[in-house]
């Protein structure tokens, strides 16, 4: 029991707020691509698989920053640099939730199945980009909007423009708060010598504001995209 929890705080089960910002911007590709209620199999399939896949990240997250994490006051007590949690677990509990997220693609249509391999490959190599791409926030937006297009594929068995424009704005509107996030690090990583420490202490603030209206305008423009495709379906 005690492992379970501490593999439950592994993978941030305690933080929920990670899985809501990788779930919403799949429901906007899920509803946008029904134009109704998407349908049950689809909507259940990518809740769990983004509980899972959010989760299996977290773990290789901790593994692959588990020596920069011990010089960071806020993530020093993480389960893998404290030492409660080998690495070798946290590559095995991440493996076994990646596992549990492809047997729920599998009742998915073809096209999904291959999307999914570049949505692997981005989230377990979202942690080891931080380390020499200056803009990782660019990355991880496009880490957690790759639902979008996937949920499309489920849903219509395409990926049309609009799908990959919502990803566009999905990728504003990650680089608008994770930048914000990630200053609370910024002391700590000016003193560890990060990739990322130029960005966050020279350009963060900037990149709010102009990534903020970004991700506003093609919000508004998908919306109305999306709108005007049901109203001629209907």
């Amino acid at each position: 029991m005690h492992k379970l929890k501490l593999y439950a705080e592994l993978v941030r089960l305690n933080r929920p707020i990670g899985i809501l910002l990788l779930l919403w911007p799949t429901l906007w590709g899920l509803w946008l691509a029904a134009g109704k209620t998407p349908a049950s199999l689809n909507l259940w399939v990518f809740v769990l698989g983004t509980v899972l896949m959010r989760s299996a990240g977290c773990a290789v997250n901790d593994y692959a920053d588990r020596h920069f994490d011990l010089h960071v006051k806020r993530t020093a007590q993480r389960p893998v640099t404290s030492g409660r949690v080998s690495p070798r677990e946290a590559l095995l509990v991440a493996g076994a939730l990646a596992l549990l997220a492809a047997l729920l693609v599998l009742l998915l249509s073809p096209l999904v199945w291959l999307l999914a391999i570049p949505a692997a490959f981005l989230a377990a190599s979202y942690p080891f980009m931080k380390r020499f791409f200056a803009i990782p926030q660019a990355y991880l937006g496009i880490c957690f909007g790759f639902g979008i297009p996937m949920a499309y594929a489920a849903t219509v068995n395409s990926v049309p423009p609009m799908a990959w424009a919502l990803l566009l704005a999905n990728v504003f509107w990650t680089i608008a708060y994770d930048t914000e996030y990630a200053m609370v690090d910024r002391e700590d990583d000016l003193k560890i010598g990060t990739s990322t420490m130029c960005w966050r202490s020279c350009s963060a603030m900037p990149a709010v504001w102009v990534c903020w209206p970004g991700w506003r305008i093609w919000k508004a423009w998908v919306w109305l995209s999306g709108r005007h495709g049901v109203q001629r379906l209907a």
